[in-house]
């Protein structure tokens, strides 16, 4: 190793020359070591591994004993063999390290199709997917964003760093925050934005407005402005806790969100039923349990039909 290493004092030179011209396989072996030690320090070049401090970490661990050899061939011979381990063991060590650190980030995709998934990014944020839904980003966040491409709906939990903010794109929409909660919802180009807790910074065509906790904007692609307004109910975040929250809510915007959850198929026959309002909430409950609830509470007629339709009467 102190030959490798240039530290060798001129008798340990010589003794490793001599046992490389007892045998020609002796050398090969030995300039095999001395490649793998050469390609070592080119890859250890261009990091910021404190290879000293490294070494100083394995010596500690390593045990030497120093013995008086009866057979001095047999004793190089020895030495070079461990010599040889340690190296090896430090040169794949080496290259492993700039192979896991240096390769590029892969492209990450987590897609929903009846079923919600919950997935944690690689900056410790939590999101929600809702079903047939997408999310895109990379194995590892690098530069001074975390940048997240969205399709159909989520909720995002973001873990917080002022010094890298987290930016969703979504249609022609950017969502800018450092550590917050919110909704967001893709659906036929109109997207919406739900805050829960913290601030969050909405981008489209140039324009930013920023959405504090309790509010909500919605876009749709054939305006230009959108205004922001307060979150009348919690309807938005059914899929990850089970709920429909219904404060005051028009029976229309309950049919929607309960079509999505159960796959329904259901229609409101009377234009005069669309915005009577109800409050309640439904607890994980089944469809034909919310559908009871509706009729008692509007005193209406339910008619089911053979191709699934459900017709509010």
């Amino acid at each position: 190793m102190k030959h490798l290493l240039g530290e060798a004092s001129p008798e340990e030179d010589e003794a490793v020359n001599e046992w490389m011209n007892e045998d020609a396989a002796n050398k090969e072996y030995y300039n095999q070591l001395k490649r793998i030690w050469d390609n070592s320090k080119k890859l250890a070049a261009g990091s910021t591994l404190d290879v000293d401090k490294a070494w100083e970490r394995f010596q500690k661990r390593v045990v030497v004993q120093n013995e008086t050899p009866k057979n001095l061939n047999r004793s190089r011979f020895s030495w070079m063999r461990i010599a040889a381990s340690i190296i090896l063991i430090a040169g794949l060590g080496i290259a492993a390290y700039f192979m896991f650190n240096n390769k590029e980030p892969k492209e990450m995709v987590a897609q929903t199709g009846q079923n919600v998934l919950v997935d944690t990014l690689p900056d410790g944020s939590v999101v929600t997917l809702n079903k047939r839904s997408t999310i895109s980003y990379p194995s590892k966040f690098k530069g001074n964003t975390r940048a997240i491409a969205l399709k159909g709906e989520a909720f995002f939990n973001v873990a917080p760093d002022k010094k890298k903010p987290f930016i969703i794109s979504v249609n022609e929409v950017q969502v800018t925050v450092v550590g917050t909660s919110f909704n967001i919802k893709s659906e036929n180009g109109n997207t919406e934005i739900v805050v829960e807790t913290g601030i969050v910074r909405v981008t489209r065509y140039g324009k930013t407005v920023e959405l504090m906790a309790g509010e909500k904007i919605i876009m749709s692609p054939n305006e230009s402005n959108a205004r922001k307004e307060k979150v009348s109910d919690k309807l938005y975040n059914y899929y990850r806790s089970k709920e429909f929250v219904c404060d005051d809510t028009p029976l229309w915007k309950l049919v929607q969100v309960v079509n999505e959850a159960y796959n329904a198929k259901i229609i409101i026959g009377r234009k005069d039923l669309n915005d009577k309002t109800l409050t309640t909430t439904f607890n994980n409950e089944s469809l034909e349990q919310v559908l009871e609830v509706i009729r008692l509470t509007f005193d209406i007629t339910i008619i089911k039909k053979e191709d699934g339709q459900i017709i509010l009467q």
